[in-house]
């Protein structure tokens, strides 16, 4: 940032500070110290995208995720470099968690996430360390070969979500793209940003809803309904 300021970001009109997956929780812990960086005439803004980690119980009964950050946390020494607002009265760990800290980020801030996050789900929800027996290996891959018990538990999971937005969702400043999709980063691919067939809440594609919030042209919360009722998903299948 101090390259990019130096070579005239400094004097711009309006800054966008985004990311998809851990780019997306980045853009979420760096936010306001992005909004620093720039005059207060500045529009400043930031988007995280499929960077709304859970903090969550895995099939086994454990926080898998829980367990994996607070390794990253411990390794990089990345407590100095967290939000003081959250380290002040929570450990340094769940402050890598987005959910203790979104209702406190002052800059606005757009959440674009699928509900059915699907690195989520195979990393935190139902990694293979927390299903030895393979029972949710096909389910991890193709939502399709999930039992009714498996949906079951991928719609707790999607409420969970939900309940996590709930604060930050009412700051008028905030905006929201919560489609329920089993995807991982919606904004870095143009046939999920902004196509012909991209995915939509009500009429509305990725793109024309981050324009319109971050222009001031409407307010944008967007919470689709639960699988399986949309049907312009580009849903991640994998081999």
């Amino acid at each position: 940032m101090e390259d990019l300021m130096s070579k005239g970001m400094s004097s711009a009109g309006q800054a966008l500070l985004s990311g998809c997956s851990a780019g997306g929780l980045a853009s979420i812990l760096h936010c306001d110290e992005f909004r620093d960086l720039f005059p207060k005439t500045t529009k400043v803004k930031c988007l995280s995208d499929g960077g709304l980690f859970l903090d969550v119980i895995d099939v086994s009964g454990g926080r898998t995720l829980r367990k994996f950050y607070n390794g990253v946390v411990d390794l990089q020494g990345v407590k100095q470099n967290l939000p003081r607002m959250c380290t002040d009265h929570l450990d340094p760990t769940l402050c890598f968690f987005p959910q203790n800290l979104i209702a406190s980020i002052k800059t606005p801030l757009f959440l674009l996430n699928a509900a059915y996050d699907s690195w989520q789900i195979q990393a935190s929800l139902a990694p293979p360390t927390a299903d030895p027996q393979g029972y949710w290996h096909e389910c991890t891959l193709n939502h399709g070969k999930c039992t009714l018990s498996q949906i079951q538990f991928l719609q707790g999971f999607r409420i969970q979500m939900l309940n996590v937005i709930k604060d930050f969702s009412k700051s008028n400043q905030n905006g929201l793209f919560i489609n329920s999709c089993f995807s991982h980063c919606q904004s870095e691919r143009q046939d999920t940003w902004f196509a012909d067939d991209s995915p939509l809440i009500g009429s509305q594609p990725i793109a024309i809803a981050v324009g319109n919030w971050y222009f001031n042209r409407a307010a944008v919360k967007a919470i689709d309904c639960a699988y399986p009722c949309d049907k312009t998903c580009h849903n991640l299948i994998f081999k």
